[in-house]
């Protein structure tokens, strides 16, 4: 059988953990390819950050590649000499809360470690995808790549906003994840930030490392903030053995009867909830269409700031400007916007029915990923969906997918050689956002493509149809 080709679109975390499995476990003849226009790869939105403020949201402990490297980054960092010039990273009860650049460099020494160990070639093409003809990439510096299969690891667009112009106002910082995004700003100006979830949390943190003196309003249509990690070692948690559950009300009964239970225990909530997270891919996919919807339209931002926590040392920096005055965060929708002599006036409608103005010299859009707009906002994807190669899921939260992550066209069949790796695949299996089931999905699809391949030895890309 010719050896095959493995294109993966996007080197952030997903893109290069499936490429670290396919190394260790695909046959000795594959090439695989990594197109990522960044120079360092394992850098996307979670990870590619250089900001010393911006630190992992679980203990070191908890942050592995493979069921089987338990433990193994905390190891690693504990001897780099990465925790010698950051002494904040340790928490009073002795856990590791490195900066999530320590991350991305311990998943490429491990990288390097496979391309060592491996027969298979890798390939890192620092360019941009921007069409697919005939079973071949093109990047966006004209270079074509004939691929066997190919997987997207595209996940994260910016931030998005119903008001287009908004993004383009001169006052506005649309994309707070841009290196040097916050560089403008005066250290005693007023911010608002439209948003109140991890991405603003990471922006009160810059802001608070480069001592920034001005007030800070946070607003969201709840304004729920993220919850702190856990700081101390915690016994462990069993969950009441239940029926299974169809239904978001009857899982929403049950998680505050655990929570309760558990507290009669002594034990804190957030254990229950990670036990939930570790079950989530299976109890998402038991739920029908309807039921997924109601947990997104009703229970969504509750779940998201219980589950998607914030390390101690951030929690602490939210807490102290809250205290002080500093930071105020409301529950609120943006209603207007008007441009003034020295900056931005936004009118705010509070959730209570009253309206509140705030006259602040930037705003930062901090709503999260746009995942509604993913196709949208990547010229490959738009274009792969043009030829009906891939469509959005039905929840609006990425790229419909099989249960082995093949991408469905735009009549709901497999596409055999198109794959969906990381978050942009949450529409069929909901919990992957996390690192553990982001990992645990590319130790998984690089399985399947293993199985594929062999299971498949006639199977090409359209190239083979159309020479």
């Amino acid at each position: 059988m010719a050896a095959q080709h493995i294109v993966i679109i996007g080197g952030g975390f997903s893109g290069t953990a499936l490429a670290l499995n396919l190394l260790r476990h695909g046959p000795e003849d594959w090439h695989i390819t990594l197109v990522e226009p960044r120079a360092q790869l394992a850098q996307g939105v979670a990870y590619g950050t250089d900001d010393p403020a911006h630190r992992i949201n679980v203990p070191a402990s908890r942050m592995q590649l493979t069921a089987g490297e338990e433990g193994e980054f905390d190891r690693w960092y504990r001897v780099s000499p990465l925790i010698k010039d950051d002494s904040a990273a340790i928490t009073t009860d002795g856990s590791v809360y490195p900066q999530r650049g320590a991350f991305a460099r311990y998943v490429r020494e491990k990288l390097a470690q496979a391309q060592r160990q491996s027969a298979s070639r890798l390939t890192h093409i620092q360019d941009h995808a921007v069409d697919w003809r005939n079973g071949y990439i093109m990047t966006a510096r004209g270079q074509y790549l004939q691929a066997d299969k190919v997987v997207l690891a595209i996940s994260h667009p910016a931030p998005g906003t119903a008001d287009n112009m908004l993004q383009r106002h001169e006052k506005v910082i649309a994309n707070p994840w841009r290196s040097g995004a916050l560089e403008v700003i005066a250290p005693g100006a007023r911010i608002a930030i439209l948003g109140t979830g991890l991405t603003m949390a990471d922006l009160v943190a810059t802001l608070h490392r480069r001592r920034h003196r001005g007030h800070i309003s946070a607003f969201s249509r709840r304004g729920l903030l993220p919850r702190s990690n856990l700081s101390a070692q915690t016994p462990e948690y069993v969950p009441e053995p239940h029926v299974p559950l169809k239904s978001v009300r009857g899982w929403l009964r049950y998680i505050r009867q655990e929570i309760r239970r558990a507290a009669q225990q002594g034990l804190p909530w957030q254990l229950v909830l990670d036990d939930i997270r570790k079950r989530g891919q299976i109890l998402w996919q038991q739920l029908s269409l309807n039921e997924q919807r109601r947990f997104l339209r009703h229970l969504r931002p509750w779940w998201d700031v219980h589950r998607y926590r914030i390390a101690p040392q951030v929690a602490e920096v939210l807490s102290q400007w809250q205290q002080s005055g500093q930071l105020a965060v409301a529950a609120a929708r943006l209603q207007e916007v008007r441009e003034t002599d020295n900056g931005l006036t936004l009118t705010l409608a509070l959730r209570h029915g009253a309206t509140q103005t705030l006259d602040v010299d930037w705003l930062i859009l901090a709503t999260g990923p746009d995942h509604g707009a993913l196709i949208q906002s990547d010229r490959l994807l738009t274009q792969l969906a043009g030829q009906g190669y891939l469509h959005a899921d039905a929840l609006g939260l990425g790229i419909a997918v099989d249960a082995q992550s093949h991408a469905l066209d735009a009549r709901g069949q497999t596409v055999p050689w198109l794959y969906v790796v990381g978050p942009a695949a949450r529409g069929r299996f909901g919990e992957l956002m996390g690192l553990p089931q982001v990992a645990e999905h590319a130790e998984t699809l690089a399985q399947t493509l293993i199985h594929d391949v062999a299971n498949a030895r006639h199977e090409r890309c359209p190239a083979a149809l159309n020479p």
